[in-house]
């Protein structure tokens, strides 16, 4: 093992820093190995064993934390390639370590919920295998030092997820997502498991194509996939901008993240993935795959930065960055006001919300001060982390607890289930962005104000898109709050009840993972500007450090006009922010809570609200546009070459007009075969004869 460039301070040597940082990630691959042979063992023994194996690769994580924080890293190499020169190696860099972190500690926290949640399955090994599978591809993504590495990660979430959302194969009804029956232009919009699992493998294999063509034309260039080796030299991407391929190359690398992370136009595969365990759902939104993409984007973009600071890279990359963010944080969150089914509705949270992220650092790069996007859009992937594992874990124990997925099979649970009832309110505050209590306020306010103050064309109405997309955030939640919570019990509830299944919290195991989370996000959220303002100072050092990237000097803003603690705001994303909470909230506690008025009336009293609320709740066609586009009609054109050439052309025209041709050109030459020479001999002369005439003349 090749000695490290650079020594973490702190706790470690650098020889046990670099051990750490390669164990993080080969341990739950290790755990994943010895699954069979456990479960084997005795039939708790994986669960046991999965505990310990994340407990330890969090734990490992957590002691990179000291040298990190003081900007230091860790970069260690061995041999793997070596006909191109490639080695394999983990970078250990504050980015890196922090996600590590997050990974692994919610990871641990979902893998216990999991022991409870997942009770009774009869394939428990195959479960945990795949989840630490799932885990360590993820920790390899996080700590590559190199973008080939790197894919190997991609391409194991990849694969954990395909495996993860189609676990429950059998594909039984109650495992679909939809409504059986449902339509839209005409196709069913209701998916099996086994289907959803496929759908998510193709979508996303769409983005792997274009990252790997991506990475390959870089290589091409510069020789080396590793990331300090691209930043270190930079006449690789000088040559590949005067060839027209810079812009290209970093698009295609982005079309992987835009699969990845569930972002249009790829992110339709990401509301059929409920199919799954919902402690496979939380993994999946929370700490890992959807947050793989905004990993690689905040990789790669100071890189991207630095070089159109050196005239080499346009802002292209970046506007396509922010504007993919935009519309996506948008588009999903509109749906996901009316959608019935819990699962989905946060998972159009999800997409929403890594829009936001994906937003906050393509609008770093179109601003002289990076860090400030940087950090808010790296700042909310760590505060949704949080909020939204501790959402989809109090959600599986509603699912557990009422026995469906919809919200209208629930209502009246608030005094049947308390303690999930607190962390859902706790978490869903943080994911409305409640001002000064909560993570989610102070990394959505931070990327208000990045985009506010950049000053580039595009600010104001991304800017606009972003306090929108909040007002809807905000409604959704208390929605979704309302009609698990209050309001008269379900008849699907009372029936249950009349039938003596109570409505019960769930057990310690379950409650207690999303219970800390969720008392994470407020307790976090207490100190949450101070915590922002930490994270700044680390990226301004690791930045410098690693790219060269140095901020321009503060300039102007109206934040002196703000008192005390806060004067270190923009008044305006301030302004925005308690705005957007105030108004989403209220209307959500009037039509959802409260239940002053009836949604559904004032949706019928209207055809314009009608036509809406149809075309939200139909996902705008886009996803049966995606089948028609992509799946039906080329199985139609498949069919119909079948038909119409296959089986007309070929089979009957070539194949049986062939066969006769050739068949009656036997029986010709069949009759020419006399086997009589005096026959012969008068066609050998008769021949002879006619090239002589032809010949004189």
């Amino acid at each position: 093992m090749a000695a490290g460039e650079a020594a973490a301070a702190g706790l470690l040597p650098a020889a046990a820093a670099a051990q750490a940082a390669w164990l993080v990630w080969v341990l739950p691959f290790a755990a994943a190995l010895i699954m069979p042979a456990a479960g084997r063992a005795a039939p708790r023994a994986a669960g046991y064993a999965a505990i310990a194996f994340a407990l330890a690769s969090a734990l490992l994580a957590a002691s990179l934390l000291p040298g990190a924080l003081s900007a230091s890293e860790v970069h260690d190499q061995i041999g793997w390639i070596d006909a191109i020169g490639l080695k394999a190696g983990v970078l250990a860099d504050p980015l890196a370590v922090i996600m590590a972190n997050v990974v692994g500690w919610i990871s641990f926290l979902i893998i216990i919920y999991s022991t409870g949640y997942m009770k009774g399955d009869r394939s428990l090994v195959r479960f945990w295998f795949w989840m630490m599978f799932f885990i360590g591809s993820m920790q390899l993504i996080v700590l590559s030092d190199n973008l080939l590495q790197l894919f190997f990660g991609w391409e194991g979430v990849g694969l954990a997820s395909y495996a993860l959302i189609s676990f429950w194969y059998r594909d039984k009804k109650k495992d679909h997502v939809g409504r059986e029956g449902r339509r839209a232009l005409g196709l069913l919009d209701y998916y099996s498991p086994t289907h959803a699992g496929m759908k998510a493998f193709i979508m996303t294999k769409v983005g792997d194509v274009m990252m790997i063509a991506g990475m390959l034309l870089i290589f091409a260039f510069a020789g080396t996939f590793g990331f300090k080796e691209l930043a270190g030299d930079t006449a690789w991407a000088a040559d590949m901008a005067a060839a027209g391929l810079l812009v290209p190359a970093a698009v295609l690398l982005f079309g992987g993240a835009v699969g990845k992370s569930a972002q249009f136009p790829l992110n339709e595969w990401l509301l059929e993935a409920m199919t799954g365990p919902t402690a496979v759902s939380a993994l999946i939104h929370a700490a890992t795959m959807v947050k793989a993409g905004v990993f690689l984007v905040a990789r790669l973009g100071p890189l991207f930065f630095a070089l159109g600071a050196a005239g080499i890279l346009a802002d292209q990359f970046f506007e396509v960055v922010a504007w993919v963010g935009a519309v996506t944080a948008l588009l999903l969150a509109t749906q996901g006001m009316v959608n019935p089914e819990i699962k989905k509705v946060l998972a159009y949270s999800t997409g929403s919300q890594i829009g936001y992220m994906m937003m906050a650092l393509g609008i770093a790069g179109l601003s002289d001060r990076f860090t400030d996007g940087y950090t808010a859009g790296f700042f909310h992937l760590m505060s949704h982390a949080m909020f939204k594992a501790s959402l989809f874990m109090a959600a599986g124990s509603l699912l557990h607890a009422v026995g469906s997925r919809f919200m209208t099979d629930m209502g009246g649970l608030r005094r049947s289930m308390k303690k999930t009832y607190a962390f859902m309110w706790a978490a869903g505050l943080a994911l409305m962005g409640a001002p000064f209590i909560t993570t989610g306020f102070w990394s959505k306010d931070a990327i208000f104000a990045a985009v506010y103050e950049s000053g580039n064309a595009w600010a104001a109405p991304i800017f606009a898109i972003a306090v929108l997309t909040a007002v809807i955030t905000a409604f959704y939640t208390t929605r979704m709050i309302g009609m698990v919570f209050f309001g008269p019990k379900s008849a699907h509830v009372l029936r249950m009840e009349s039938a003596g299944r109570l409505v019960r919290e769930a057990p310690l195991s379950m409650w207690a993972p999303y219970g800390i989370l969720a008392a994470l996000t407020i307790g976090i959220g207490i100190i949450g500007f101070s915590v922002e303002g930490g994270m700044h100072h680390l990226f301004v050092e690791y930045l410098d450090h690693s790219f060269g990237i140095r901020d321009a000097e503060d300039h102007a803003v109206a934040a002196s006009a703000l008192p005390g603690p806060l004067a270190g705001l923009n008044p305006v994303a301030l302004g925005a922010s308690v705005a957007a909470f105030s108004v989403g909230i209220g209307l959500g506690y009037v039509f959802y809570v409260g239940r002053w008025a009836d949604p559904a009336r004032f949706v019928a009293s209207s055809p314009v609200f009608y036509g809406i609320h149809k075309l939200l709740l139909n996902r705008w066609y886009l996803n049966a546009m995606v089948y028609w586009g992509f799946v039906v009609a080329p199985l139609w054109l498949a069919r119909g070459v079948f038909r119409y050439f296959e089986r007309t052309a070929i089979d009957y025209g070539m194949n049986a007009g062939l066969e006769k041709a050739v068949g009656w050109s036997a029986r010709v030459v069949q009759g020419t075969q006399t086997g009589v020479a005096q026959s012969y001999l008068f066609v050998f002369g008769a021949g002879i004869l006619f090239v002589a005439l032809v010949l004189l003349v």
